[in-house]
Formats: structure tokens, C-alpha cells, sequence
């Protein structure tokens, strides 16, 4: 490849300097120089006309469930072309680096909106590897698009120190011996260079399968002492823990928070997911801000929020998406794969008095809205229902939204599909979480609900509010 010099163009160069013509010398791949613009370079130079674009180093995609996407497709060619150069594997306490594949597959393919048929016999054949380090020795042998990094997944762990069936038992604590095995597969995966420990305390993320659908992912059956004993070993190594909270109650952020701090002790590099603006709990985005310059500014911490810079756009075939997790029915529901079956139990009425209950409380956290004015179908076995709200659809029908959004379902299933936003629906608010200085911009998920919610794009979303931003001010 001849080298090239890009003329020109406005550059951003990640030192936080601020945006300035240069010219940009590419040698064998990589940025060989910034020099003036109109630079003399040599005839063996090609030079590339970029006036009028922006040159930046890539994006790092810091949430992704690559993880298997990777096995089949290493170019991971819809990040790159979207601007992304690095991504991170290992989130939400899910991991391929330890395990055998039917319990990776468990652990790792409802969670994320993947087809487990597909997922679990690509595993039996492609998995080579017995541990991290040996894990990053078969990433390197993959052709790879982006950079990888990773993070360990302490579902993985668990389940490799204590056994599936006990690391998923309420009233299994482990031994020290298994508490001493976590350890270890930890100081191993750091000492090849995996960049931290993933932890999910949300129970709403479930396993897979057959012998332990249903249940929470390993993860969430942990104490907090074990995880402050994990921790610890990323306390001390200089690590990064990304953390999964328990949005049902909120209060456990508190508890990351704590892990965090540095008083008397090296500060904990902790990111958790997500600063959002969701319409359930208006201002709590803003919480998540003052918690963050509380616990960095006063108690010597190091607490981040990851955060999209889009509104968080979930599309859904019949009810097959996490946010009908949130509470029993709808786990009651999604833990019979069989259609028939399923419409069966959603025609109950029984069922359909507990789902209603449920649905309507308020008092148990959520993420979702549930409200079906917010909603929009996009596609239907009958025609005449596309483009409207369920809630618009029960007006014309003279019937409850909850029994129409039923009863669709239960009559179509996946061939039902809509759409709602469930965060980040305010500009004004958005604007505010971006601009934040402990608001990591990532989560896109890419990789994870192919179905639903990935924002591979969200580089372009920032660059775009970014420029929108600068055309204001110039207005004003």
C-alpha cells in the first residue's frame, strides 16, 4: 500500500487540542505524522482530497456482545464502517473466555437476543481454548477488523468455579476454594491483558436452554462480598470493573458507588451502565451525574456511566425482548418457546389477570414505559393495524390496550412487529447526558439483539449532534 496524505481536512486528534487544518501522513496503515497543511511530502505520496470532512482517530465501542458475532464474522464489518476501530468484548457479566459451549450458549443467548441453534454448535466447533489467556491467543488468530478488547465475564467464572447448577442456587455461597478459583481465572485473564471484570446484578437477564431456563444469569446470585472480593484483586492490578445494577431497585448503584471510592485505598476504575433518561424515572440521569462528581471529586473515586448519544429505539417481534423480563408474567410467557403454547398461556385469563397486575405496578422498578400510546406497529398479518398505537388499535376495537397487545400476540406471535422509544426521548436531555464528564459514550450493544436495539451507528448519532451543536451556536 502507498503511502497517503490526507489534505485538508479539519482534524480532531483525541489530545483534546482543539480542531484544526492539517495535513495527515499515512504510512503502512498507520498515522505517521501531522504536518502543516500543504506540506511537501515526496512524489511516492498519494495524496486524498478530505476537504470539508472531519479527520478523527476511530471510535472505541466500549459495550458490544461481539463475543459470538466475532466466531463468524471477525471483519465485524457494520462497527467499522461506522467510524469504530476498537471494541470491548466481556459485558454485562457474559463471557466465551471459560466454559463448556451448551452453557455459554445458556448463559449468553437470551440475555442478548440471539439465536441459541445458532450460537451453541458454532461454539462445539470453533472453541479451542480452556482459559482466558489461551482465549486472547485464539482472538489473535482470527482475521479481525476492529482492535479487541475484552473484559472477563463473572458469569463465566462462577459457573466454572462452582458448577452451573450451584453458581444459579440462591443458597449456594462458595467455598473458599471456589471463591480462590475465581481469583485466579481473574489474575490469569489479567496477566494475558484482558482490560477488567464484568459483573450483572439485574435479574431480569436469564438463562437459556432447557435445564436452567428461566433462572437470573449466575452473576445476579452472587453476595456482595464476593464481588468486593473480586474487586479487590482489580483494586489492587489497576483495572477496570464494569458493573450491571439492579434497575428494579436502583439502590445498589449506591453500592458500586462504594466500591469505587478511594479513601485510604487505590480509587476502583468502575463504569456502569447507563445514564439514561427514560421516562419512568425523569431526573435520575441527573442523580447518576452528581453521584459520579460525589464520589470522584470528594471521596477519591473513579465511577462512570456509559451512555448513548441517541434515543434508545427498541423494536420488537411479538414480546421477544428483555424489557418483558422486567416482571414474572412476562418471564412466564418468553420461558415457553413453543408458539402455540405461548398464545395458549397469553389467552388465559388468568394470565391475563396476573400480566395486567404486574404490568400496572408501580412500584416495582422498570425500565420500560409500558405505555401503548408509545408504541407504533410496523408490521402485522393485518395490514389495516400498521402505523398505528396499540393504544389506537384498542380505541377502534372498544378494548383494554393490555388484552389488545395480548391478543395480538397471541394471534400472530413474531409476525407482530412494533416499535417505542424507551429512553433518551428528550433532545434538551440527551444534549445534557453527552456533555456530562463522567458520561462514557458507548453501550451500543452491537452484536447483542439483532432483533431489537443495537446502535452500531451511535459514532455518527455523536458526530452529527456534535455539528447540529455548532450550527446553533453560529445562529445564535
Amino acid at each position: 500500500m502507498r503511502p497517503q496524505v490526507l489534505r485538508g481536512g479539519l482534524v480532531f486528534d483525541g489530545l483534546g487540542n482543539p480542531a484544526r487544518e492539517l495535513d495527515v501522513l499515512v504510512d503502512a496503515g498507520a498515522i505517521a505524522a501531522l504536518l502543516p497543511p500543504g506540506s511537501t511530502v515526496g512524489e511516492t505520496v498519494e495524496p486524498v482530497d478530505v476537504r470539508g470532512c472531519w479527520v478523527t482517530p476511530g471510535f472505541l465501542d466500549i459495550h458490544t456482545h461481539y463475543d459470538a458475532e466475532l466466531e463468524l464474522w471477525p471483519a465485524l464489518g457494520e462497527s467499522v464502517r461506522h467510524g469504530v476501530t476498537t471494541v470491548f468484548l466481556g459485558s454485562c457479566g457474559l463471557s466465551l473466555a471459560v466454559g463448556e459451549p451448551d452453557e455459554l450458549a445458556d448463559m449468553f443467548c437470551r440475555v442478548e437476543g440471539i439465536p441459541r441453534a445458532c450460537v451453541a454448535p458454532m461454539l462445539a466447533r470453533v472453541k479451542d481454548w480452556d482459559g482466558p489467556a489461551s482465549y486472547l491467543q485464539h482472538l489473535e488468530r482470527l482475521p479481525l477488523g476492529p482492535h479487541v478488547a475484552a473484559l472477563l465475564g463473572h458469569s463465566a467464572i462462577r459457573a466454572a468455579a462452582m458448577g452451573l447448577g450451584r453458581s444459579l442456587d440462591a443458597r449456594a455461597a462458595p467455598r473458599p476454594d471456589e471463591l480462590a478459583r475465581m481469583k485466579a481465572l481473574l489474575h490469569e485473564a489479567l496477566d494475558a491483558g484482558f482490560l477488567g471484570l464484568s459483573i450483572n446484578t439485574l435479574p431480569w437477564d436469564k438463562m437459556d436452554g432447557q435445564q436452567f431456563r428461566s433462572r437470573p444469569t449466575p452473576s445476579v446470585f452472587a453476595s456482595w462480598s464476593e464481588y468486593r472480593a473480586l474487586a479487590a484483586v482489580l483494586r489492587a492490578r489497576g483495572r477496570v470493573l464494569q458493573g450491571v445494577p439492579d434497575v428494579s431497585t436502583k439502590l445498589n448503584v449506591l453500592l458500586f458507588a462504594a466500591l469505587s471510592t478511594g479513601i485510604a485505598r487505590a480509587a476502583l476504575k468502575t463504569t456502569l451502565i447507563a445514564m439514561m433518561d427514560a421516562p419512568p424515572a425523569r431526573g435520575v440521569h441527573r442523580v447518576a451525574g452528581v453521584l459520579t462528581r460525589l464520589v470522584n471529586h470528594l471521596l477519591g473515586g473513579d465511577l462512570r456511566f456509559q451512555a448513548l448519544p441517541n434515543p434508545f429505539d427498541m423494536w420488537v417481534d411479538g414480546i421477544e425482548v428483555p424489557v418483558f423480563e422486567e416482571f414474572g408474567a412476562g418471564t412466564e410467557a418468553l420461558h415457553l418457546e413453543e408458539p402455540g403454547a405461548r398464545a395458549a398461556l397469553l389467552r388465559d385469563p388468568a394470565y391475563r389477570r396476573r400480566f395486567r397486575r404486574q404490568w400496572r405496578d408501580r412500584l416495582r422498578g422498570r425500565a420500560y414505559h409500558r405505555d401503548l400510546r408509545r408504541t407504533q406497529i410496523l408490521a402485522c398479518p393485518e395490514d389495516q393495524l400498521v402505523g398505528k398505537s396499540f393504544a389506537e388499535v384498542a380505541a377502534a376495537r372498544r378494548s383494554d390496550p393490555i388484552d389488545t397487545l395480548l391478543d395480538l400476540v397471541a394471534e400472530h406471535g413474531t409476525a407482530l412487529r412494533w416499535q417505542t422509544i424507551v429512553a433518551n426521548d428528550r433532545p434538551d436531555r440527551l444534549e445534557w447526558i453527552v456533555r456530562h464528564p463522567y458520561a462514557q459514550i458507548g453501550f451500543s450493544d452491537a452484536g447483542a439483539h439483532l432483533r431489537n436495539m443495537a446502535y452500531y451507528n451511535f459514532p455518527l448519532r455523536l458526530l452529527r449532534m456534535v455539528r447540529a451543536a455548532a450550527r446553533a451556536a453560529v445562529r445564535s
